[in-house]
């Protein structure tokens, strides 16, 4: 089984938590991955990267409580906040979004990417 380590101190944001990801997931590759969730689910799909050919991989998300703490309920506020503000998006689910997330204090970003990793069985996410 392929065996891949995170390190939750690199994370300060969600730039630098795709720049970990970019670190440990595209090395090798002559591009890397965009800041979504979305090419974060499509990577975990494999088909590239150290995922590539892969039947089983466990990731290792060392010092986990940093990443959380970094990608917590004040990140993924200014990211609604923006999401809010650019027409790209739909209006109407960040601002539900934001809503929650003043309301009950979550789902964070750090929740989220939990999420997405939860949908890929093949891949085991160890929080150290």
């Amino acid at each position: 089984m392929l065996t891949l380590r995170l390190y939750g101190l690199r994370v300060r944001d969600v730039p630098s938590f795709y720049d970990e990801i970019n670190r440990v997931f595209m090395a090798g590759e002559d591009w890397r991955l965009g800041s979504s969730l979305d090419a974060l689910d499509d990577m975990l799909r494999g088909g590239y990267g150290a995922l590539h050919d892969a039947e089983e991989a466990r990731v290792i998300w060392a010092e986990h409580a940093a990443s959380a703490e970094a990608l917590g309920v004040e990140v993924t506020r200014a990211q609604l906040l923006a999401k809010l503000e650019d027409p790209r998006f739909d209006q109407a689910i960040a601002r539900r979004k934001l809503d929650r997330l003043e309301a009950e204090g979550g789902p964070t970003y750090f929740d989220t990417v939990l999420e997405v990793f939860a949908d890929h069985p093949r891949i085991e996410l160890v929080l150290a």
